[in-house]
């Protein structure tokens, strides 16, 4: 199985780019986010590569970083929501922005992805997976590594933490991720949740 490759970016191709490895020329299905980036480099480029293994055809499905990679892990678990769709998802919204229309249950930001539909959109947003991932989603590292982010020596422990960490994930900075918390557990009390400190905290950073 082929996880990652490192060549040079020769042309587009439908759904997709041809990477030149060593002479061998690779045809990697990709998201238009991650055909844009690769267009732009200059030289040698790494594309994380998820193997597919189907009668037919091996389908290598390349990106340019490992946070989309994770996402199109996650989409593809969703029911009737192949390769090809979850790239369609991927090329309309960044991975940041899919997580937060998921969180905010934005049934309508996902149906206007071109070639998606409102009945898909709905799948991946009422999939419980897809909430968690959204929320609790992994942050790979720069080596392709997935580590999911935790707070720092001077968080909050507990719910408070992982509410922190969870927003961050899901684009906001610390600084105004921590102090929107901070704000919900005062409003909720002590005995807040993370579900509730999370969901309290989305509301005010959406204002």
């Amino acid at each position: 199985m082929i996880g990652m490759l490192t060549g040079r970016f020769v042309a587009a191709e439908d759904g997709g780019c041809i990477l030149d490895v060593n002479g061998v020329g690779y045809l990697l299905a990709c998201s238009a986010r991650t055909l844009d980036r690769l267009r732009a480099a200059e030289g040698a480029v790494r594309v994380l590569v998820e193997t597919q293994v189907r009668q037919d055809a091996i389908v290598l499905n390349g990106f340019a970083d490992a946070a989309e990679r994770e996402a199109f892990r996650a989409l593809v678990e969703v029911k009737t929501v192949g390769a090809q769709k979850a790239l369609v998802v991927l090329s309309g919204l960044s991975v940041d922005e899919l997580a937060q229309a998921i969180a905010f249950k934005d049934r309508k930001r996902l149906a206007a992805i071109k070639g998606l539909g409102a009945a898909t959109a709905n799948r991946i947003i009422d999939e419980p997976a897809m909430q968690k991932w959204a929320v609790g989603r992994p942050t790979p590292e720069a080596d392709g590594a997935g580590a999911t982010v935790s707070g720092i020596a001077l968080a909050p422990p507990g719910a408070e933490a992982d509410a922190v960490s969870a927003l961050i994930n899901l684009g906001w900075k610390r600084p105004e991720a921590q102090a929107a918390v901070k704000r919900a557990k005062a409003r909720l009390g002590e005995e807040a949740g993370l579900e509730g400190l999370i969901r309290d905290s989305l509301k005010e950073l959406a204002r």
